[in-house]
């Protein structure tokens, strides 16, 4: 996959993920890969409505930003690229977890119970 992303950062994120998919033979990472590489105006954008959803019992994962429209009743764990500050402080609010998407992928998760948003 040719990747698009202007962003050194992300770039490597995405060229990293696409590898691992293929070492490793598992699609997640390369589904995530594929997310990421949009251009920044068709970025995925996700609310807290959409999250309070997955709240508890999933780690959700946001190829994208994160939104602070809505309300969090639940605890919820999200790596995403970008948080906007009313979103992370309302996760952080309801006692979830906010997570760099780049640290996420580093720290080699189990893959059950993670969801893609986006």
């Amino acid at each position: 996959m040719k990747v698009r992303n202007k962003n050194e950062l992300l770039r490597d994120l995405i060229e990293k993920l696409e590898e691992r998919s293929r070492q490793e033979n598992v699609s997640f990472w390369g589904a995530i890969a594929k997310k990421l590489n949009r251009p920044r105006r068709k970025a995925y954008e996700v609310n807290l409505f959409s999250l309070q959803r997955y709240a508890g019992k999933e780690t959700i994962i946001v190829p994208g930003y994160v939104l602070g429209t809505g309300d969090l009743t639940k605890p919820v764990t999200v790596a995403a690229i970008k948080f906007s500050s009313k979103a992370e402080e309302k996760i952080k609010k309801a006692g979830g977890k906010v997570l760099d998407i780049f640290d996420f992928v580093e720290s080699k998760p189990n893959l059950k119970n993670v969801k893609i948003m986006g």
